[in-house]
């Protein structure tokens, strides 16, 4: 079973992008998200120093966009990348890497979005002096302790012995006087405290774009970075992207879910390298290929083809999708029996009220597995009508 992961801010380095532009067409389309992005991402990705792509406006559409276009590298025909890629997550702003991958929004959306992300956390770190430490090794217990005792957030759990604190530069020094025991206090170069309560007015901006967004359910696997759960509904994917800048990342969770899925392999893509030493430690016995420059394609290729396809989880463990009562009625059903296949949009049944009636529609279409309710039934607003099996859903993958 394989998995491509994505990294998040802080997995950029001056220059990494430099061999990747060698490749046939990766500029253009790198210049194309650049366009969409309002952010030079050939500069950024070559030449631009190490304080400039630590811009929390800059990084972030730089990590993405990068991801971006290596996935179309490793899978040049994103149909084959459905068929076999079981399963897709991203660290903090990689999980927007990872949506896109699995269709629940368009490149272009993607790159909008976490434009706007990073100008917004950008914006609400400048209020007050923040950051990050992470903090490698001690036992569990203690590092929450002292973190509860410096007033410090646990913003990203890492699993594997690694837990990053975030809050003032004042906590962060005190994390620093009085570590826990038999831990090691790293600071990390990041412009702020990310996934906390400092980052709570990138939220409230990120709301207002959100709702212009036209989203599509994944059609891979898609496992969530705030706890591990698989979200197979693209528009939780989009709400949960948007509280995912003040709340932490549980990535140590995300890998317990790999395991519990079957995994045997794990790719990561560009800017790559933390997440992989990640699952190495925590995986043992799992494959993984950190795809950081072009010379590592054969062997991530050769992954993909070893332990790609195994289990397409979309048509061998299909999810249902109900299609609900829209208000308070009796329920007339429409022409669709069992087995028959109904369109995105297609009327299934009218509820008739008191005063109006109302049609309801399978807003994502598929095959009618069962009515759950007959001609003549009385429902009750978000009552479950009929199980859908959608359309599109016998594949998994990341584009």
């Amino acid at each position: 079973m394989l998995i491509v992961v994505c990294p998040g801010q802080g997995s950029q380095s001056p220059g990494f992008l430099s061999p990747w532009l060698e490749l046939p067409g990766f500029e253009d389309r790198l210049r194309w998200l650049s366009a969409v992005a309002g952010v030079d991402l050939v500069a950024h990705g070559t030449t631009s120093d190490a304080d400039t792509i630590r811009d929390t406006a800059v990084a972030q559409p730089l990590i993405v966009g990068a991801g971006l276009v290596s996935l179309l590298e490793l899978f040049p025909h994103p149909s084959d990348a459905f068929r076999l890629t079981a399963a897709g997550a991203g660290h903090s702003v990689g999980e927007i890497t990872a949506a896109a991958g699995a269709g629940v929004m368009t490149a272009e959306q993607a790159m909008v979005f976490v434009r706007e992300r990073g100008r917004a956390m950008a914006e609400a770190s400048a209020v007050r002096p923040t950051g990050m430490s992470a903090v490698l090794g001690g036992d569990a217990e203690d590092v929450a302790e002292v973190l509860r005792r410096h007033g410090l957030t646990p913003a990203n759990m890492n699993g594997a012995g690694q837990v990053v604190a975030a809050g003032t530069l004042e906590q962060l020094q005190a994390l620093r006087d009085d570590p826990p025991a038999k831990a090691r206090v790293v600071p990390l170069q990041v412009a702020g405290a990310f996934h906390t309560e400092h980052m709570a007015p990138a939220v409230g901006v990120l709301q207002q774009y959100a709702r212009a967004i036209t989203t599509h359910d994944p059609r891979s696997r898609l496992v969530s970075n705030a706890d591990g759960t698989v979200v197979h509904d693209g528009r939780v994917v989009l709400e949960r992207l948007v509280a995912q800048v003040a709340r932490p990342v549980r990535w140590d969770l995300c890998m317990e879910t790999f395991r519990d899925l079957g995994v045997t392999g794990v790719v990561e893509i560009p800017p790559a390298g933390t997440l992989s030493n990640l699952a190495k430690r925590a995986l043992p016995g799992v494959e993984v290929v950190a795809l950081k420059t072009p010379d590592d394609l054969p062997a991530a290729r050769a992954l993909v083809a070893e332990h790609g396809g195994q289990t397409s989880p979309l048509a061998v463990s299909p999810t249902w999708r109900l299609v609900v009562s829209p208000a308070k009625g009796l329920v007339t059903i429409g022409d669709h029996p069992e087995g028959a296949t109904v369109g995105p949009g297609s009327v299934v049944a009218r509820v008739e009220g008191l005063r109006d009636s109302y049609e309801v529609t399978a807003p994502h279409g598929g095959t009618v597995v069962e009515w759950i309710v007959h001609d003549g039934d009385p429902v009750s607003p978000g009552q479950p009508l009929v199980r859908l099996h959608p359309v599109g859903s016998a594949g998994g993958g990341m584009a």
